[in-house]
């Protein structure tokens, strides 16, 4: 298995301290603290050693603080509720004494009932499009050093955007974006896991949609964001080594904050999850942005 995405399995497992207390570790991605996806990874990877044969359905957390990288994130389970076919956990995040983030989870034996879902976007497959690091040397060129670093780290899961990647320009574009993603690697066959990683990989481009209408990129430098919180819903079973189109919307900003929306499909059309996040967006000053522009970790 790739190596990087053997680093973000184990990331996710936990280490088990207690019945219902679990220990895991950070990783830098480029950002000025933990990354928000990894938490709800980890802590939906902790609600769910707690339960027994039921499959989570649905996650709601908030972020409560920056997360440090450099200390470890302990995760306390509550058993909530463990009824006939449902089970729910909260989970609380814990750093230097405080919690970090909420979760709430909830898990459901497989059922059949009523089917209807929404149509996939009609846009390109992903085999006509290029990675998110594979960038034009002339983009390239004229990014910033540290910017050009985070932009082409080797990731555990390939990103290929339909829509072309604008880092330099303040075009105002809709609020609308398509991502195609899959793990670098085959995985095991295990729900959990692929359901853990999705939780991981949903963090990535959804609250930037937000900004799009604006010409505010974050190549640009003129933005503060982090996530307040995030939603999401497993409504079939899927693989996160296969294609999945990660379809983004924002129907609203205001009051400093961006809502965006986010849909999964398969290649074959089928809608296998859905998210939505809310998070904290500011327009910086020229002279922050400038900052931000030379070193992309100062962004919170």
């Amino acid at each position: 298995m790739h190596a990087v995405l053997k680093d973000l399995i184990e990331l996710l497992t936990l280490e088990r301290i207690e019945e219902n207390i679990f220990r895991g570790q950070s990783r830098d991605i480029g950002s000025a603290q933990v990354f928000g996806g990894q938490v709800l990874g980890q802590a939906l990877s902790a609600a769910s050693h707690t339960v027994v044969d039921r499959r989570a359905h649905s996650l709601h957390a908030y972020f409560l603080r920056r997360g440090d990288m450099k200390a470890p994130i302990i995760y306390d389970v509550d058993r909530s509720r463990d009824g006939g076919n449902f089970s729910v956990r909260r989970v609380v995040a814990i750093q230097h004494g405080r919690p970090i983030f909420n979760l709430a989870a909830s898990f459901q034996n497989p059922e059949t009932g009523l089917e209807h879902q929404d149509e996939m976007p009609d846009v390109d497959g992903p085999d006509r499009l290029q990675d998110v690091t594979q960038l034009a040397p002339e983009i390239l060129q004229q990014v910033p050093e540290k910017m050009r670093r985070y932009l082409t780290v080797k990731r555990p899961f390939e990103f290929r955007p339909v829509e072309p990647m604008d880092f330099l320009t303040n075009k105002s574009r809709p609020p609308l974006k398509h991502v195609w993603i899959k793990s670098v690697d085959a995985l095991p066959s295990d729900r959990a896991l692929h359901q853990n990683l999705l939780a991981y990989v949903s963090d990535y481009e959804l609250l930037g949609t937000s900004t799009l209408p604006h010409g505010l990129t974050f190549g640009r430098g003129r933005i503060m964001m982090a996530s307040l919180d995030h939603a999401l819903w497993f409504h079939r079973d899927f693989r996160i080594d296969d294609w999945l189109l990660y379809a983004m919307d924002s129907p609203n900003s205001s009051g400093a904050r961006g809502f965006s929306r986010g849909q999964f499909f398969t290649t074959d059309g089928t809608l296998v999850a859905s998210s939505t996040q809310e998070g904290l967006v500011r327009v910086l000053s020229e002279e922050a942005g400038k900052e931000m522009r030379s070193d992309p970790k100062s962004q919170a």
